[in-house]
């Protein structure tokens, strides 16, 4: 009995190759590949490092929920307006079915989530875009909870954080979508003007329409590295100028050298990035109280 447990086994002399069913034994969703460098990592040290890839320092794609996790502190975060749904003025063939495809697969009734919450403490009214759905595309649901928010912050009189997500303005609402540029814009300046402060974080992508309107607007506007930021697409850009663009061209990076952008913060640092302005723009030390 002593012997067969302590007697050594034999090394096998071929190496065993893995049948077909272990190949899949690996659960899906345990590793995520970067697509940028391209190494492999598990998942949960990706969501642990805020979805910024260790190796390249790549930053992942966050959903709303993920965003909220992120940079509200815990328990903090109070959601309003949840219950606004799109509907289809223009009729347009089959909207309302994928619509309806993007609510069950992201659990969400539209392209942005509303809410107050706290940053280290400091009060906020939060606005999220979240690209899972509709691309993030900017309809007259999504620009009515922008403004809804926006004239929440003013009468709670805290400052308004909207961080940015978006293909641009959604086609199959026309001119409709088109108008909440000029009504969230308009927004922004009425509660600007009563003193409120205004962040804006571009995340990728923040194009079209959105760009071009109220996520360029905030007395402080930053952006993710790596995020594309512009409004027209490239290919359009450079057959209408006749010039090859830089290579960096609608980059965050190349925004903040051309003077379009506040600073590029790392998603790693950007909650005490933030926690340090709304501390400097406190409502009481910028009113004298």
């Amino acid at each position: 009995m002593l012997k067969d447990i302590f007697t050594k086994s034999k090394k096998k002399k071929y190496a065993t190759i893995p049948s077909e069913n272990a190949k899949h034994d690996v659960p899906e969703g345990i590793m995520t590949k970067c697509p940028n460098c391209k190494k492999i990592m598990y998942t949960k040290e990706l969501v642990k490092n805020e979805k910024v890839c260790s190796h390249c320092g790549f930053h992942h794609t966050m959903n709303s929920a993920e965003r909220v996790k992120s940079i509200a502190d815990p328990g903090s975060f109070i959601e309003f307006n949840q219950e606004m749904r799109s509907v289809n003025p223009l009729n347009f063939p089959d909207y309302m079915e994928k619509v309806e495809k993007d609510r069950k697969k992201t659990g969400m009734n539209e392209a942005i989530v509303t809410g107050t919450a706290t940053i280290e403490g400091h009060s906020v009214v939060l606005a999220i875009m979240d690209s899972n759905f509709r691309m993030g595309s900017m309809g007259s649901v999504v620009g009515e909870k922008i403004s809804r928010a926006i004239a929440r912050a003013e009468e709670l009189d805290v400052p308004f954080l909207i961080f940015t997500a978006s293909g641009g303005a959604r086609m199959q609402e026309g001119v409709l979508s088109l108008m909440q540029m000029a009504k969230t814009s308009t927004a922004l300046k009425k509660f600007s003007n009563t003193g409120g402060l205004i962040i804006s974080v571009m995340t990728h992508p923040t194009t079209g329409g959105v760009s071009a309107s109220f996520a360029s607007l905030g007395d402080y506007n930053f952006a993710e590295p790596g995020a594309l930021i512009g409004f027209a697409g490239r290919r359009i850009i450079e057959q209408t100028i006749r010039e090859k663009l830089p290579d960096d061209f609608q980059t965050a990076e190349f925004l903040l050298e051309h003077g379009q952008l506040d600073a590029v913060i790392p998603r790693t640092a950007l909650r005490q990035q933030l926690a340090i302005i709304l501390s400097i723009h406190d409502r009481g030390l910028r009113h004298g109280k």
